[in-house]
């Protein structure tokens, strides 16, 4: 059950890095500038108000199952972390705040 688990939350979380991020965020504006250009065309030539909202509505579906879930073409170009340094465990002794700076005044 926990594979079945990890496999839908891998699915669901999904990963994109920033180039996805800006490719997503333009396919959007460009997808719904679009469809809304095309439905307010369509709406003013059939001056039938109801072909409009069918239209926009389906260019924002179309956006939506566009750009929402993570394909593959977001996360191309990945960035690798920094593994995480190891530091000691912290301490509340004065001598550890030797040469710290903190509002102009030298701590230790």
């Amino acid at each position: 059950m926990d594979q079945i688990l990890e496999q839908a939350r891998s699915i669901y979380e999904g990963e994109i890095d920033f180039q996805g991020q800006r490719l997503a965020e333009l396919l959007q504006n460009l997808l719904l500038s679009i469809s809304g250009v095309i439905a307010f065309l369509v709406g003013f030539t059939t001056q039938n108000i109801i072909h409009s909202l069918y239209i926009g509505l389906g260019g924002t579906a179309l956006t939506f199952l566009i750009v929402v879930p993570p394909w593959p073409w977001y996360n191309q170009k990945a960035e690798a972390f920094l593994p995480p340094k190891k530091h000691k465990a912290a301490s509340t002794d004065r001598r550890d705040l030797k040469g710290i700076d903190v509002q102009g005044l030298k701590l230790g």
